[in-house]
């Protein structure tokens, strides 16, 4: 690469590394009352897909005797990760923008005791007639080249406010616990900047080995579960 061409490169990761995000707080002090007034909305969506799941853990282990269902946890995306949403999709810094483009500033993840669980609550939660399945992307029958796994929905919910109904999108991830787990172990890797490419690649390799280990156990567990079922 010529030096033009780094200093091009340079500047233009410059202006988006820097200029972007001070766009877009500027936008978010412009618009304060409005932004907390939309993260209060996605709020309260995330506690309505909670109760969903919560709902159908306490059905099946009244009906089954178990629980599908290990953990939820939920978050609302950050102020650093929604400016860099902004700055990789180019859209306008605005709040109808933001809320019109980026799906995933809410999100729930529902961590289960086995791959089959993890559909089985996918569809009944898309069988509920005020849900609205906007995007569907299965890592799980299709793992991302690094071995991630985990099944991911964006879906469309009602909320009931005081003079109104407002459709509020929510991203749902389910996972196994061991795919939570790699996950969880992935994201730490991605983010250590005081580690060498070599050893770098070496550790996603052997992560990449972990992911495909893990979903044997998970199978194997699965079909343990399912002889002692028949033995009951």
């Amino acid at each position: 690469m010529e030096l033009r061409d780094i200093i091009i490169s340079k500047k233009e990761e410059f202006f988006r590394e820097h200029i972007m995000t001070d766009e877009f707080m500027d936008m978010l002090h412009k618009n304060m009352e409005p932004m907390k007034t939309l993260i209060t909305y996605y709020k309260c969506a995330i506690m309505e897909i909670e109760t969903k799941f919560k709902v159908l853990n306490e059905e099946f282990s009244l009906e089954y005797d178990r629980n599908p269902i290990e953990s939820i946890k939920s978050r609302i995306k950050s102020t650093e990760s929604l400016a860099k949403k902004v700055r990789d999709k180019n859209i306008p810094i605005n709040i109808e923008s933001i809320e019109e483009n980026i799906h995933d500033i809410a999100g729930v993840r529902v961590v289960c005791s086995f791959p089959e669980d993890i559909y089985m609550l996918a569809d009944c939660l898309l069988k509920q007639d005020d849900i609205t399945l906007i995007e569907k992307k299965d890592y799980i029958k299709n793992p991302k080249a690094n071995g991630y796994r985990s099944l991911h929905l964006i879906i469309s919910v009602p909320i009931f406010l005081q003079n109104e109904k407002k459709n509020m999108k929510v991203e749902v991830q389910l996972r196994t616990i061991a795919m939570d787990f790699w996950a969880s172990l992935e994201h730490k890797l991605r983010y250590k900047k005081k580690i060498s490419d070599d050893i770098a690649a070496q550790l996603a390799y052997e992560l990449k080995d972990c992911a495909e280990k893990s979903a044997q156990l998970d199978k194997h567990m699965q079909d343990i579960r399912e002889q002692l079922s028949k033995l009951e």
